[in-house]
């Protein structure tokens, strides 16, 4: 379905034996784009299956867009399994906590405002910053040493297009945006991330940690402006049941993806499947500062909806500046609709969504 709108510190506590050790990335990069993936992402794979239970706890502040702090924020992650973890967001009023249960359900529980588009990238910056092996086959994929970012990583840049799924089909946005990935010049350890939200992560103080790479400080930035600066305060083991892994009774539950299909993906809009209904839109708030400097146009975005009707795994496709991006995010984030239905039951749908923003509308 396609809908158009109109509109940093130091580690204070890392148990010996756990939080550090010796694997690391090793010298020798390869010259073959994909092949530097393949080499990085052994350390950067922190859904392996042979990791220890874990916990992490970072500390972070967001910045508007005249460079104002914000309340301090704390986000934390919980894992003991691939399917099974928790992320929670804490920031003033805000309580946001996913809940992924090795059943395969997911719970959730949402307080005050939602989370930015910042906030919510903060988690794969730090655990999952490579793309997936999909998009490397699906998509553009190409050597940079001049891309963006590539001076402060001091080696080469590969940059990456972007697919995304509308009504079934794989689309690639027009104009096609890129992520760029910058390397260390001799191995394959990642010191920038240039993103389709059009924000430039750097990734600094790298500390190995079971056996994978994970940056102690991260710092989101559009051109010269932070937008996010995080530093990790702790990395511990845990117990496989710990209870923080367990939503409370009574949390919010929703289906986001069915049992039995590959890559467990929500099911597409098509034959048979009942479309939802739209009946809470929360309109965009145009960033000021972007409209002062005629800064216009689409934010495309991907999402899923749950059985619960509410908006899921929301991501941005491409967007023409950073601020477009986190008030699109921000928006959708807080849409509901009646749920699809299949065969008269509530399933998971993908949809895609695209924001104008247009100066004097």
């Amino acid at each position: 379905m396609r809908t158009l709108i109109v509109v940093a510190g130091y580690l204070t506590a890392v148990v010996a034996g756990f939080g550090q050790d010796s694997a690391g990335p090793t010298p020798g990069l390869p010259k073959e784009p994909r092949e530097v993936f393949a080499a990085a992402a052994q350390f950067y794979d922190f859904s392996a299956a042979e990791l220890q239970p874990w916990h992490l706890k970072v500390s972070y502040l967001l910045y508007d867009e005249s460079g104002k702090k914000s309340d301090p924020g704390t986000f934390e992650y919980w894992w003991a399994s691939p399917q099974r973890h928790r992320s929670s967001w804490f920031r003033g009023g805000i309580r946001h906590t996913d809940w992924y249960a090795s059943d395969g359900k997911f719970a959730y529980e949402w307080k005050g405002d939602p989370i930015s588009l910042f906030e919510e990238m903060l988690p794969a910056a730090l655990l999952s910053p490579l793309p997936i092996a999909a998009d490397l086959n699906s998509s553009e994929v190409r050597l940079d040493d001049k891309a963006a970012g590539a001076s402060a990583a001091n080696g080469p840049c590969v940059t990456v297009g972007e697919s995304a799924m509308q009504d079934g089909v794989i689309q690639r946005p027009e104009p096609s945006p890129f992520s760029t990935f910058c390397f260390e010049s001799q191995t394959p350890a990642l010191r920038s991330v240039s993103s389709f939200e059009r924000v430039l992560i750097q990734l600094k103080e790298v500390v190995p940690t079971q056996g994978k790479s994970l940056a102690r400080e991260v710092d989101f930035y559009e051109g010269d402006r932070l937008l996010l600066s995080a530093k990790v305060d702790l990395i511990e083991p845990i117990s496989p049941i710990d209870p923080e892994l367990n939503a409370p009774f009574g949390t919010s539950t929703t289906v986001i993806t069915l049992a039995g299909q590959d890559n467990s993906q929500p099911v597409a809009v098509g034959a048979g499947v009942v479309p939802g209904r739209l009946f809470r839109q929360a309109p965009p708030a145009y960033p000021s500062e972007a409209k002062a400097r005629l800064i216009q146009g689409f934010v495309q975005l991907a999402a899923t909806i749950g059985t619960d009707g509410k908006i899921h795994n929301l991501r941005v496709i491409s967007a023409p500046s950073a601020w477009l991006a986190n008030a699109a995010f921000v928006a959708v984030s807080q849409w509901e609709y009646k749920p699809y239905t299949l065969n008269g039951r509530p399933v998971p749908v993908e949809q895609t969504t695209s924001i104008k923003f247009a100066v004097g509308r």
